[in-house]
């Protein structure tokens, strides 16, 4: 099964318009699958199209692309008039080079993907302002599922357990996916952390990734987490940041108009995929035998929101909010002016802060997300 990436058009209208396409996302996301569809659409409207594929991860490749050299770039490049970089944060100088190639090398288009965010971008960022678009690909969102309502809402417990990775929506059980889960923490998700500069304690990630996977939803303290695992505030701030860039965990800040009953220093950080927080605790249990649907039902609608901001190219700044005697919006999106607050419900709770929140902030409207209307947030 081949699954159609909503971002694929965009990127090949990037490379029309004589731009380097830039994509970012975690390891297994498809990077290199929707390379190759574009690629693939690319000869069948260009014959002439003749496609270089480069592997960071290969030492041949990373010495012909890391020369800043012209003519040795050419030599490597041949008579290819499509590059596709994978991992390109592993070749040295990428960014400078890409410029090379851009300026210097007429008629090549050029995709470069990486899996990290903060290795690559502070190679590329300068060297092609104005000469590039950046993506991201998350794991495969509700949108790129070409499937009927009905099909998505009985399908709707497996994503909540097993998540949206392309490996597991077209496995073909969930034993299959459990050990596909279970592999991807243990190696490629822990291999990627220990060749972090800086990293000195990968089991510190362990342990943090793991109380993170357990107040999913709720609010973060540094202090608490510092304490937790018998280190500095510094060092859980520097791994989480860290752990961001990787498209591990994604942080949600708190939001206030400066109000004193409201809290707004701690933050929310939520997992970019389901199966990989219940990797992380080893917990695939079904929905019924679990008493944390209300973590999972949130962490499931927050990454399918950002998924559709990012896609559909809806700009809002993002948050929670909460006053200190408890009324809380799980979800607020500021966008052009106004409030957008959503509340999220896997059962029948009532909402303790809709009505609060829409007393304080006038221009604000909060929506009850359930079961039953979902589909609309995320699609």
């Amino acid at each position: 099964m081949i699954i159609e990436r909503y971002i694929k058009q965009d990127i090949i209208n990037t490379l029309n318009l004589g731009k380097v396409a830039i994509v970012y996302g975690s390891r297994q996301t498809g990077k290199t699958t929707l390379a190759q569809l574009i690629t693939n659409e690319l000869k069948t409207l260009n014959p002439q199209t003749n496609v270089l594929k480069i592997d960071g991860d290969r030492s041949i490749h990373q010495q012909a692309f890391s020369s800043q050299n012209l003519v040795q770039i050419k030599q490597a490049i041949g008579d290819a008039n499509v590059l596709v970089f994978d991992e390109a944060q592993r070749i040295e100088n990428i960014g400078i080079n890409l410029k090379i190639i851009h300026d210097n090398i007429k008629d090549v288009a050029i995709i470069a993907t990486g899996s990290s965010s903060f290795e690559l971008a502070n190679k590329i960022n300068e060297p092609l302002t104005g000469r590039s678009v950046v993506f991201t690909l998350y794991p495969v969102s509700i949108l790129e599922l070409n499937n009927d309502n009905l099909h998505i809402k009985e399908s709707l417990s497996s994503y909540l357990i097993y998540g949206m990775y392309p490996e597991v929506l077209t496995s073909n059980s969930y034993t299959e996916n459990k050990t596909y889960l279970t592999n991807y923490v243990s190696s490629t998700l822990f291999k990627d952390i220990l060749e972090l500069k800086g990293v000195k304690n990968p089991k510190l990630f362990q342990d943090l990734l793991t109380l993170l996977a357990y107040q999913i939803g709720k609010e973060v303290s540094l202090s608490e987490l510092a304490s937790s695992l018998e280190v500095t505030k510094e060092t859980v701030k520097r791994y989480l940041d860290l752990l961001e860039k990787i498209f591990i965990i994604k942080n949600i800040r708190g939001f206030s108009r400066n109000l004193r009953k409201e809290v707004t220093k701690t933050s929310r950080y939520y997992f970019y995929d389901n199966g990989v927080r219940n990797a992380i605790i080893n917990n695939f249990n079904p929905l019924k035998m679990r008493n944390d649907k209300g973590m999972l039902w949130e962490n499931f609608l927050v990454m399918e929101r950002l998924k559709k901001q990012e896609y559909k190219k809806i700009y809002a700044n993002n948050y929670f909010w909460r006053t200190w005697d408890k009324k809380e919006v799980d979800f607020v999106e500021e966008r052009d002016g106004k409030l957008y607050g959503f509340e999220f419900k896997w059962g029948k709770e009532k909402s303790k802060g809709k009505k609060y929140f829409e007393e304080t902030y006038k221009e604000g409207k909060v929506e009850i997300i359930t079961q039953d209307n979902y589909l609309n947030f995320i699609t």
